[in-house]
């Protein structure tokens, strides 16, 4: 069991016979009355998001999420074809669930597989992962002003801003969380 004023980001658990995710909270002390936790949360089968307000008293079961590594082999259509590397069997999976941080994730990637009860509702891929720029704009002698960023595209086709100095054919790490560029490789 585990009670709305231990909600932390991440946390699931089964709510009215639906398993929901803790998305976003913050515990709320007004000046007048109870205190309560604010929140927004996942249904992890759905994907719905809603806003809902707990009493910190509340308690509530907490639900197991399977999350079993399994290695990304290819794609084919709107599948996208994964391998438990323990018994080797491939697991399809449908362009709908994987999310938008699966744009930085190469094939032979090692990813979190996420499941409730056989069922999968995600997949979270490596924090970091380095791929090699495939194309970008030069920079330019000068262009010297704080923080200044070009577009540029990556081996998987994902596009992110990165520094000046990165040129084509440079490896350079990425935060798949949050989509941006951390340093060169």
């Amino acid at each position: 069991m585990i009670t709305a004023g231990d909600f932390r980001n991440g946390v699931t658990f089964d709510m009215d016979g639906q398993v929901v995710t803790i998305v976003e909270f913050q515990h709320v002390k007004p000046g007048k009355g109870a205190a309560f936790v604010r929140t927004k949360i996942k249904n992890v089968i759905t994907g719905a998001v809603v806003e809902r307000t707990f009493n910190p008293n509340d308690k509530y079961p907490t639900a197991f999420i399977e999350r079993k590594d399994m290695e990304y082999l290819y794609s084919d259509g709107d599948l996208y074809y994964f391998m438990d590397n323990e018994t080797y069997e491939q697991l399809p999976i449908n362009k709908d669930i994987l999310g938008d941080s699966f744009k930085f994730v190469k094939e032979n990637t090692v990813c979190k597989i996420l499941s409730y009860k056989g069922s999968v509702f995600g997949i979270e891929p490596p924090n970091f992962v380095v791929l090699t720029v495939t194309q970008t704009d030069p920079g330019f002698k000068g262009d010297t002003a704080t923080n200044v960023t070009k577009p540029a595209t990556l081996e998987t086709g994902a596009e992110i801003k990165v520094p000046l100095f990165i040129n084509e054919g440079d490896q350079i790490q990425i935060d798949t969380r949050t989509g941006e560029y951390m340093s060169r490789a």
